[in-house]
């Protein structure tokens, strides 16, 4: 649900990355530097490679045909040649830096990764080796990792909105609420009317226990943009999980008159419809859900409820197969499946379901999902890295 900003370019933290090495002993390799300077690429990387070619324990010439296939944005052409730089001279200066780039450029977030860290270590003062180690650590998937990393650099830089979104992100997924708090507000200090700023301080907040300041921020994103998808779902589950029935379900038509066939508001109206006895509403609205996308765990517990009631013990049993299937450690399909199987007359069966009950119930009470992963199966994506300016 929640969106990284549009206008998010990971090219504001690329300038002056690339940089020629200098110390380039071969006499040869003037010719290679001079196409370099007068920015005749194609030309210069055809002279580099035949510096190269000559002479194949030249460290700095590769690292420098790195250089120019960069520029020209053969990316995977130039992460061959600066990791043969390496493995030439292990520590040549500005390579790692440069070889990780180069990684991230193509979107190989974790083959970025260690010459960004190594890049680091050489130098701890250099923020664009920071900041771009911290997006490489979010864009594969390493949350924790990202946190810290890009932690001082919205510190350093706390008007750019979007390098604190990506903070903040990092920080939900990582479950470090505190953080993704700080970094929100931040946010909302640039714009304060940002709905999707509101909704993830909400989703911060609730993480911290909060729930009556979420229920604000969710109430604050609805007034500043009332059409923005999945808002209103967020704030109906908090009222849901607070047992405002009312309210949540008051929430959830609202999302659903946005949007028709979201699953998961289908599911919670279904679930209010059965607390309040309505078995008819509620077999629609769950059905629909179901139909819609067929992981909604609370609609098939919630269904086969409903036609345990009705008995219609097959169906009933087959929904909680399913909901057993998707989160087998929880103990609430396994407990409705026992009482199913009781009404059944299947005692035996029933007892076996009793008694994963009771060994779930010892490892573990079961605990609310958290609201970021009930909105959003996964955090957004960074965008495709833009192609740096030509040196």
């Amino acid at each position: 649900m929640t969106r990284m900003a549009s206008n998010f370019a990971p090219g504001w933290i690329l300038a002056g990355l690339l940089a020629v090495p200098i110390a380039l002993a071969a006499q040869t390799a003037a010719d290679a530097i001079a196409l370099t300077q007068q920015g005749k690429l194609p030309e210069a990387g055809q002279a580099w490679k035949a510096v190269t070619e000559r002479n194949p324990n030249d460290a700095g010439a590769f690292a420098s045909l790195g250089v120019v296939l960069s520029k020209q944005q053969k990316y995977a052409e130039a992460a061959v040649a600066y990791r043969k730089a390496l493995s030439l001279r292990p520590k040549l200066q500005g390579v790692p830096l440069n070889l990780g780039l180069a990684e991230f450029k193509q979107g190989h977030f974790e083959a970025a990764i260690a010459p960004l860290r190594s890049a680091l270590a050489a130098d701890p003062n250099n923020m664009q080796a920071r900041t771009l180690l911290g997006l490489s650590d979010y864009g594969a998937k390493k949350f924790a990792d990202a946190s810290r990393d890009l932690q001082p650099v919205a510190k350093a830089d706390p008007g750019n909105v979007e390098l604190n979104q990506v903070l903040a992100q990092s920080c939900l997924w990582a479950k470090q609420y505190d953080c993704a708090q700080e970094a929100f507000r931040r946010i909302l200090e640039k714009d304060p009317d940002s709905a999707s700023a509101h909704v993830l301080l909400g989703e911060a907040l609730d993480g911290l226990s909060k729930t009556p300041d979420a229920i604000a921020e969710f109430q604050a994103a609805a007034k500043a943009s009332p059409r923005e998808p999945n808002v209103h779902f967020g704030l109906g589950y908090l009222y849901w999980r607070s047992h405002q029935y009312e309210d949540a379900k008051r929430e959830f038509e609202a999302e659903l008159a946005l949007d028709p066939d979201h699953a998961q508001t289908l599911a919670y109206l279904g679930d209010i419809a059965m607390r309040t006895n309505d078995f008819e509403s509620a077999l629609t609205y769950l059905r629909k859900a179901l139909d819609r996308q067929k992981d909604v765990r609370i609609a098939a517990i919630d269904l086969a409820v409903v036609l345990a009631q009705q008995k219609q013990y097959p169906e009933a049993e087959t929904m909680l197969r399913r909901a057993i299937a998707l989160q087998p450690e929880e103990p609430d399909a396994h407990y409705r499946l026992a009482r199913l199987y009781q009404e059944m007359g299947k005692a035996a069966e029933s007892q076996k379901e009793f008694a994963k009950v009771r060994a779930l119930k010892e490892k573990a009470d079961k605990a609310d999902e958290d609201l970021v992963r009930k909105m959003s199966s996964a955090p957004p994506a960074l965008p495709s890295p833009e192609a740096p300016p030509a040196k």
